[in-house]
């Protein structure tokens, strides 16, 4: 809304309007903002959730301190929601498709898990909202990402085209030299199911290649493969996400880091230099992303002040649901959404460890009639709490973790 109030005044030559023109300034003021609207409003929410006795409730696990977190409160989520969605209203472009496809992710999910939260809270069911509304919450958005992306005229990508008349692109990769121009270079925007691939020289890959089998029709069907990626990608990073917030601070400082790391390469995709420096997909208008992601570190941020050992106030499923959505879509508009299994390293452990921990158990039960366990117990994190260490040790130490894969998630730009 500043936005355009400034773009407004700029063009009545008011002094120093024009800086609301630059993305780095705009993602400044987002950053500032969302610590504000977390620090100043979070200590408001505790003493009403408080009043209103909407406190958490630990089950029983022998685990060191675990009761001692009985009747924090919880939906703490509702401060990150808002200290990202209003500084990106105020400061953000509110006509990029990309931007309003982020802000719908972030209510979507947030009432996703907000439903949860209330059934576990207000109804007493410890069980929350059914499994199979949660998924269908997380299909949903799917289904909204998959399809803007892929119809929306407003999303595409620029190739690199060369003025050679009547000759296909790919002959004309083939014939370049050092002898090219600059001059005979154009950027052209095209609607595409590519994304990055790290490690390999050629790193884009075509969602369209799984159904290669088609043939010439592999093209028109390559949407369907799309959007069941996008599926498949958002619910297994919003439920890992989910599974990781066990610990005080664990989940939150772990996005912080992705989201700075995600905003990194949203404002080298969405910047024509960088990208063609790079050799990465340039991104036309996603450069505005830059703003949202900076709202969503600072509100990460602010609500580890609260949430950090020990932990005043829970963000709960509203939070965590949430989270893990944004943290999806936003690699997906940037199209980098195949670096997460080494960026969101940890919530993909965290994820395997249920997986096998439970596999395995049913496969022992079934042969040997006992069942066994690879860990202590699971999610990973809680397996460390049964060896003993500190809380506060487990989560420094997964961030410390965090911080090196974030670092190989970025330097895969240049190794390939």
């Amino acid at each position: 809304m500043l936005y355009y109030l400034f773009e407004y005044l700029d063009k009545l030559n008011f002094p120093g309007a024009g800086v609301f023109q630059y993305i780095s300034f705009r993602s400044a003021m987002a950053v500032i903002f969302s610590l504000i609207i977390s620090l100043a409003f979070g200590k408001w929410i505790i003493q009403y959730l408080r009043r209103k006795q909407i406190g958490e409730s630990v089950r029983e696990l022998g685990l060191k301190g675990e009761m001692k977190k009985e009747g924090t409160p919880t939906m703490g989520g509702i401060i990150i929601l808002g200290a990202i969605i209003i500084p990106t209203l105020l400061f953000g472009d509110l006509n990029n498709v990309y931007v309003i496809l982020m802000l719908i992710s972030t209510i979507w999910l947030g009432i996703v898990g907000f439903l949860d939260d209330y059934v576990k809270t207000f109804k007493n069911n410890k069980e929350g909202l059914a499994g199979k509304f949660k998924v269908t919450g997380q299909i949903g958005l799917g289904l909204i990402v998959g399809l803007t992306l892929y119809f929306c005229d407003d999303v595409v990508i620029s190739k690199k085209v060369f003025e050679q008349d009547q000759i296909r692109m790919e002959e004309q990769v083939q014939t370049l030299d050092r002898s090219t121009s600059p001059e005979n270079i154009q950027m052209k925007e095209v609607k595409s199911t590519k994304t990055t691939i790290p490690f390999l020289k050629n790193n884009e890959f075509d969602y369209a290649y799984l159904i290669s089998f088609l043939g010439d029709k592999a093209k028109d069907f390559a949407w369907i493969i799309f959007i069941v990626a996008i599926i498949f990608i958002v619910t297994a990073v919003s439920n890992s996400t989910n599974l990781t917030d066990g610990l005080d601070g664990l989940a939150t400082g772990t996005a912080a880091i992705i989201g700075t790391t995600l905003g990194v390469f949203a404002y080298l995709s969405g910047n024509v230099i960088y990208s063609d420096y790079l050799n990465i997909m340039y991104i036309p208008n996603s450069g505005e992303l830059v703003i949202y992601i900076s709202a969503f570190i600072g509100a990460t941020i602010g609500f580890l002040w609260y949430n950090s050992y020990p932990a005043q106030i829970f963000m709960g499923d509203t939070g965590s649901l949430a989270i893990g959505g944004i943290i999806a879509v936003f690699s997906i508009v940037i199209r980098k959404e195949l670096l997460l299994p080494i960026l969101c390293g940890i919530y993909f452990v965290e994820s395997l460890s249920v997986m096998f921990q439970v596999g395995y158990f049913k496969y022992t039960k079934n042969k040997y009639g006992t069942g066994k366990r690879i860990l202590l117990m699971a999610p990973l994190h809680h397996h460390y709490q049964m060896k003993g260490l500190p809380e506060p040790k487990i989560v420094t130490r997964f961030w410390i973790v965090g911080i090196l894969l974030a670092v190989m998630t970025v330097i895969t730009l240049k190794i390939r």
